[in-house]
């Protein structure tokens, strides 16, 4: 059996689709049954309707990718009148990763998403920069973090799921203080900060000079992160990071996440979700191990 229990969410299998890389799903209907999915977690959402920023804003790096899109988005009220209503009756868990610049358009947005009844849960993506605090991450310090997320929690009445970023010393006191404010799960990692140079014309690859890396390259950090968390909190733990095949899944379970996310390597390979699942079902059949949960946190 491959169920498991985010809160209060019901995941046929533990594999999620990672926000950013999977658009609303719609988009890879063509290559695979998105009904077999465990969830899917479409794209960041913010108030309003976000150009993203400046081309170049990705590039290819050894063993992943640097991104720094920058949240485009049409905004929550675009979602909620036009793109809802064509996913809304996908027969998987449909997860809106709500991301904002101050607590107040994280409040908005997730109140928003809150009166839809076929979207059972939210990502918070306190990665993002306050502006109010010159610009530093909410994710980056224990009392920003718990605070975005405390008065997320007045507004918003389901499954909340909090992702961390990695870029702090320590991602288990995040960990804690999400927690204690109300978080019902916490996925990780978000990307990791990273910068290419483009030897030939002489400057940085991307517009914006830093971005976030992800792919296989951060699959170990990520392991590492997701155990030292699994150990910190009590609430659930999804892993993500550099996950490619049905092996790397199960590093994830075994160091005590109860689901994961596919990111960068949808990019790659369209049909990547379905192989991770067929795959993990397949290493159940090979140990004769009857339930997915038995090995999650075993290590």
């Amino acid at each position: 059996m491959l169920e498991v229990k985010i809160h209060d969410l019901c995941l046929k299998n533990p594999v999620l689709t990672a926000s950013g890389t999977f658009g609303y799903g719609e988009e890879f209907a063509d290559f695979i049954d998105l009904n077999r999915l465990g969830g899917i977690i479409v794209k960041g959402t913010t108030g309003s309707a976000r150009e993203g920023n400046p081309y170049p804003r990705m590039a290819e790096t050894p063993s992943g990718m640097l991104n720094a899109v920058g949240l485009q988005n049409g905004g929550v009220d675009k979602f909620c009148s036009q793109t809802y209503h064509r996913i809304a009756d996908l027969d998987t868990n449909v997860i809106v990763n709500v991301s904002g610049s101050s607590i107040e358009e994280y409040c908005e947005t997730a109140s928003k998403i809150d009166a839809l009844d076929k979207i059972p849960a939210i990502e918070l993506n306190i990665s993002c920069p306050n502006v109010k605090k010159g610009g530093m991450g909410f994710g980056t310090d224990p009392k920003m973090a718990a605070q975005v997320v405390a008065e997320v929690r007045k507004v918003y009445h389901k499954t909340l799921i909090v992702k961390l970023t990695p870029n702090v010393t320590s991602i288990a006191d995040i960990a804690r203080a999400v927690e204690e404010a109300g978080a019902d799960s916490v996925s990780l990692i978000n990307t990791m900060l990273g910068m290419a140079v483009d030897v030939e014309r002489r400057r940085p690859a991307l517009s914006t000079i830093t971005g976030g890396l992800s792919g296989p390259a951060v699959k170990p950090v990520a392991v590492r992160m997701v155990w030292q968390v699994a150990k910190a909190v009590k609430i659930p733990v999804i892993g993500l990071g550099g996950i490619t095949t049905a092996a790397d899944a199960l590093e994830f379970l075994m160091a005590g996440a109860t689901a994961v996310q596919i990111g960068t390597a949808n990019f790659l390979d369209p049909t990547v979700t379905i192989k991770v699942i067929d795959g993990l079902q397949d290493y159940l059949d090979r140990h004769n191990i009857k339930d997915i949960n038995e090995i999650i946190g075993i290590i």
